[in-house]
């Protein structure tokens, strides 16, 4: 199996991602059960590469689900974003300087999955 550098390269070699590329990064991120930091960093930098390109749609879904899993799911503060994870999120978003579908959609799913969204999230929307 090949690791996430591996992977990312093998990607961007086509610069999309497909439906079997998807299944790969699946396996391999969630081999241990969760997402961590290097993981949800990985997963941003691939999408900051693939932005805008005709990636397949569990694309969509796989980042979504796997930043959320991250953010919401970990030991330090699970079920709500942190000062740290805030942080770190925003600049992911804004590190490319856009805001895609996919960070967009992101947004959308934690609000959805939280009760209040921070306001530096919200105004991301606008």
């Amino acid at each position: 199996m090949k690791n996430l550098k591996e992977l990312k390269k093998s990607i961007l070699a086509d610069g999309i991602i497909d439906e079997q590329e998807v299944k790969q990064l699946r396996e391999i991120l969630y081999a241990d059960g969760k997402i961590d930091k290097e993981e949800a960093d990985f997963l941003f930098d691939l999408n900051d590469s693939v932005s805008g390109k005709a990636n397949h749609k569990s694309w969509k879904t796989l980042f979504v689900d796997a930043i959320t899993s991250y953010l919401l799911e970990d030991e330090n503060s699970p079920g709500e974003i942190d000062k740290d994870e805030l942080k770190w999120l925003l600049s992911k978003i804004q590190g490319d300087g856009k805001i895609d579908d996919l960070e967009k959609a992101l947004i959308k799913n934690l609000k959805l999955k939280l009760n209040e969204l921070p306001k530096s999230l919200i105004d991301l929307q606008k």
